[in-house]
């Protein structure tokens, strides 16, 4: 493989989409976007349709517990639901430079667009530096007259700023030169480590815009977790700035 090639599963050749919209959630801040969009699949019970390889990925494999390894890859799934259908791309990592992110986009954009999508919806997460304890979605629309679309669902647009990096924001713009609908979807997040409950206001605005019935429980659960872990942590630290801060004068080293 010399090029990045999307393999279409027996499913996907014979799969017939109704009015899909693409969902990305690839790797990224807080893995906000990756989390959402593996709930989502996991929880609607998503087909794998198609994969998609690169050697713009690391030049490493993974190692399973069987014994085997495998490439990293990105995956799309079909969920069907009785509105429209999904597609959703999920994956290992982002290609690693900026003129792969390119060249993957528009290879996405090439697979897309033939199974009928107009709609794109990229997830991510936006980097706060805080623990925020009721994470808000906020809005990037690729122009004014999609902001309307989905801010009556609760999507808050205006108050980000700075760049949007990699896949989130890049198959937008691509998608916007197609003349495709296209927005991106961030849940806030402190940014240095997984962030289910970011996720869960993903997946909730998305049950909203698309018509889903998708449960939260399992992120729920994985967001307590992540809290008694930070915790643990914080703790942890309170206990060394005491045992720091009681000055004892040590009259040797040891």
């Amino acid at each position: 493989m010399i090029e990045t090639t999307i393999l279409e599963t027996k499913k996907g050749k014979a799969a017939k989409m109704k009015n899909p919209v693409f969902i990305c959630g690839l790797p990224g801040i807080g893995l906000v976007g990756k989390l959402a969009a593996e709930h989502i699949i996991k929880e609607a019970k998503g087909a794998l349709v198609a994969v998609l390889y690169s050697p713009s990925f690391p030049h490493h494999v993974i190692m399973r517990k069987n014994g085997t390894m495998r490439m990293l890859k990105n995956k799309f799934y079909l969920v069907k639901n009785n509105g429209r259908d999904i597609l959703i791309l999920v994956g290992d990592v982002q290609a690693m430079t900026p003129e792969a992110q390119y060249e993957i986009a528009g290879k996405i954009l090439d697979y897309i667009q033939p199974k009928g999508c107009r709609e794109i919806i990229t997830l991510g997460g936006y980097g706060t530096g805080k623990i925020i304890p009721a994470p808000r979605v906020l809005g990037s629309a690729i122009s004014k007259k999609f902001v309307a679309s989905y801010k009556k669902y609760g999507v808050i647009f205006g108050e980000t700023r700075g760049a949007i990096i990699g896949a989130a924001g890049l198959i937008p713009m691509l998608a916007r030169l197609r003349g495709m609908k296209a927005v991106c979807l961030m849940g806030e997040t402190h940014g240095a480590y997984a962030d289910p409950k970011s996720a869960q206001s993903i997946v909730l605005i998305l049950n909203k815009i698309l018509g889903l019935n998708v449960g939260i429980g399992k992120l729920e659960e994985r967001a307590k977790a992540s809290e008694r872990f930070m915790k643990n942590i914080e703790d942890e630290a309170k206990k060394q700035m005491n045992y720091l801060s009681k000055g004892d004068d040590l009259s040797y080293i040891r």
